[in-house]
């Protein structure tokens, strides 16, 4: 299946915690969403005990990265031919660069008014069916240094970003009448939470009239307007070989018929200038905001001593893309690196900005094709798309199917026995499995927002086919943890690897054994999460026997490896017990 590390987007993504940020014991992440692609070199691994940067590179760096990419998007030649006042709502699609939504406001007006809302519902509420936190301390944090650096970059350009704590149905349509705007750009969302603002946002428009347009004395008053556009995906939807509704239940038939008779469009090129703001009204609603605090959220994070941290923003999402393609050269083998755990460079690890939209899979793919003209073309370089389109897909079938990938049945409504249990659920969420590569994954997320792809895979069947645990609450625990969560991917995901996803093929189970082997022969990856292990000989890292915490279920397969390997030497408990009963 697919391994999105970069992306936000392959199969996978509660009951039990009021408002909290992150447990004090390390919870865990999915695997099948962000892409990831790199050499593991010695260079490349973490130092034990710090933590690594993603990118590395130093904001004076990134930001001439990302002057450069906007340079290079520019045409002077762009003209402007509206009137009045546009609005550009930013949701998830934190960038200037290829932001349709921001270039169309601009060629429809004659002043700009960006706008964000720092919706409650989202930062400040919980998952849908077991309460846990709906953002997590971590991708919050992440978010507000999004915003941060979308405001300076939209001030190189002329404007600036209007920021308000509340709900978008009651903000936009009464910063519409202040402003007099006509219209109110915005990029069109997939899921019903979504899809909900945007309706309630039009109604809302519906109550506010304004006047523009004719001779003085003869305006006539009209309602401003939701425009909504669309721009997640690497292949815009209006280009696919078939209608949503008719999209293939299966991802090779969707990925051949896209590449074979579809096309990526180019990014979208700026002006010089997108300015100026509107000249009037910003004063009656209160000026420009301010960007929140985690403890104006009520959140806090502990710093964490270890692992990657990742830097939110465009210039670092650009400065990323830079230094993985072009400055490390990790493109080239990325193939080759996708499945490892440990390290920044194993992937490419785009996933979280393109989850908070500050990158573009457009200009990913432009980047690409770039590389491929100017250094080599190969399958690392094809994978990467390869992976962009697995992304696009979860997109457009969380539109074909809408709240049915929230299910616990899922897309084809399996009916199956799961079991609640609460405390092998906090298990898994801390990492306290007895398993060294569950709980090294689990400590990984709650440590850092971010998982490999292969951990994902990992955690994932564990918790369903071990465990026997409704899948939902460890796609909820990852939609309150993951840095790069996007509900059409993380879902998707969960489905696929519940065996409840719309393709009945992808319903798998990962030998926590054999993973290990492959993965991390030598116990490295368990080692640095799990340093209690590090003095145990290489072979014994992820089996350790006695000298690591009891395994809290037996494994339902693991191909001779408990009585061959005295390792594996656990507390039994009847195989009934976590057993889905499918009907």
């Amino acid at each position: 299946m697919l391994l999105l590390h970069f992306l936000s987007s392959s199969p996978a993504s509660s009951p039990l915690c009021p408002r909290f940020l992150l447990h004090p014991n390390p919870p865990a992440s999915l695997r099948f969403l962000a892409m990831s692609a790199a050499a593991s070199t010695s260079s490349s691994r973490p130092v034990r005990g710090a933590t690594v940067p993603v990118p590395s590179l130093g904001a004076d760096e990134a930001s001439e990265v990302a002057d450069e990419a906007f340079q290079r998007h520019t045409s002077p030649s762009l003209r402007r031919g509206g009137a009045g006042v546009a609005v550009v709502w930013f949701r998830n699609d934190l960038r200037v660069l290829d932001n349709e939504a921001l270039v169309r406001a601009w060629a429809a007006s004659e002043a700009v008014l960006p706008v964000f809302c720092v919706d409650p519902r989202v930062l400040e509420g919980t998952t849908h069916y077991f309460g846990f936190p709906k953002t997590g301390a971590l991708r919050a944090q992440f978010l507000i240094e999004c915003l941060g650096d979308l405001k300076q970059n939209l001030r190189k350009k002329g404007l600036d970003l209007l920021v308000r704590h509340g709900k978008p149905e009651e903000i936009l349509p009464s910063i519409a009448k202040a402003v007099s705007a006509h219209t109110i750009y915005a990029h069109k969302e997939t899921c019903s939470e979504e899809l909900l603002v945007e309706r309630l946002v039009r109604k809302g428009l519906e109550q506010v009239q304004i006047t523009q347009g004719g001779a003085p004395g003869q305006k006539k008053p009209l309602n401003p307007r939701l425009q909504l556009i669309w721009g997640a995906t690497m292949y815009h939807i209006d280009d696919l070989p078939f209608t949503v509704n008719n999209l293939p239940d299966v991802y090779t038939q969707f990925r051949k018929a896209v590449e074979s008779k579809s096309s990526v469009r180019n990014c979208s090129k700026l002006p010089p200038s997108l300015g100026p703001t509107p000249s009037s009204g910003l004063g009656e609603i209160g000026g420009w905001g301010t960007i929140p605090t985690l403890e104006s959220l009520g959140l806090s994070a502990t710093k964490s001593e270890k692992g990657m941290h990742f830097t939110g923003g465009e210039n670092a999402a650009l400065g990323r893309v830079h230094e993985y393609f072009w400055k490390k050269d990790q493109l080239r083998v990325y193939k080759e690196t996708r499945n490892g755990m440990l390290g920044p460079d194993y992937s490419t690890k785009f996933s979280p900005w393109l989850a908070s939209g500050s990158l573009s899979p457009r200009y990913v793919c432009e980047e690409v094709k770039r590389y491929e003209k100017q250094r080599v073309a190969n399958d690392s370089t094809y994978w990467v798309l390869f992976e962009l389109i697995w992304r696009d897909y979860f997109r457009f079938l969380s539109a074909k199917y809408g709240n049915s990938i929230f299910h616990l049945g899922g897309p084809r409504k399996v009916v199956s026995k799961w079991s609640q249990d609460q405390a092998l659920f906090e298990s898994w969420r801390d990492g306290r499995t007895g398993y060294p590569l569950i709980d090294a994954n689990m400590r990984e997320l709650s440590s850092t927002g971010f998982m490999s792809n292969r951990g994902r895979q990992i955690v994932c069947s564990f918790l369903v086919r071990d465990m026997g645990i409704d899948w939902r609450m460890g796609a909820e625990w990852f939609e309150t943890s993951l840095l790069d969560y996007d509900p059409a991917s993380n879902y998707g995901n969960w489905t696929y690897g519940a065996g409840v996803g719309n393709d009945p093929r992808e319903d798998r189970y990962s030998s926590i054994p054999k993973q290990a082997k492959t993965y991390d022969p030598e116990g490295e990856y368990v080692a640095y999460w799990l340093p209690e292990l590090r003095s145990l000989a290489k072979e014994r890292r992820n089996f350790p026997g006695t000298s690591y915490i009891r395994q809290i279920v037996p494994l339902k397969f693991d191909g001779g490896n408990q009585k061959n390997n005295q390792q594996f030497n656990r507390q039994r408990r009847s195989n009934n017990m976590y057993r889905r009963q499918v009907k």
